[in-house]
């Protein structure tokens, strides 16, 4: 899959830089083309990079071509929606849901957008 206007596609090789060294929230798409369930949710998932570009950063990552990181975190079935922060697991998601779930989730794991937090 190539790279949209708010979802970039990595590899093994990129994702360290792309997301273990993200400091923000960054969504994680284990998926493959083959796959009809990654299919029904990429719109989904598009619409959650586009909604809310201030909150999360959305990447996806083909495992057909890209084993070493699904075997490094434990996916074994896919779409697997894998959230992370400052390089470390804080949530997941097996399996296809609808964008109110991925949405909701979201929101409880970042609920103000980038640089508007507490901590900044």
């Amino acid at each position: 899959m190539s790279d949209t206007a708010t979802i970039t596609a990595v590899t093994d090789e990129t994702f360290a830089d792309e997301v273990e060294r993200h400091d923000g929230l960054t969504l994680v798409d284990f998926w493959a083309p083959w796959c009809g369930p990654c299919r029904m949710i990429a719109p989904a998932l598009e619409r959650l990079a586009e909604r809310h570009a201030d909150r999360v950063r959305v990447v996806k990552l083909d495992t057909d071509v890209n084993q070493r990181t699904m075997i490094r975190y434990g996916v074994r079935g896919i779409p697997a929606l894998l959230f992370f922060r400052g390089g470390e697991i804080v949530d997941r998601i097996v399996g296809a849901v609808p964008y109110a779930a991925l949405e909701a989730r979201l929101l409880r794991l970042a609920p103000a957008p980038l640089g508007t937090g507490p901590e900044n």
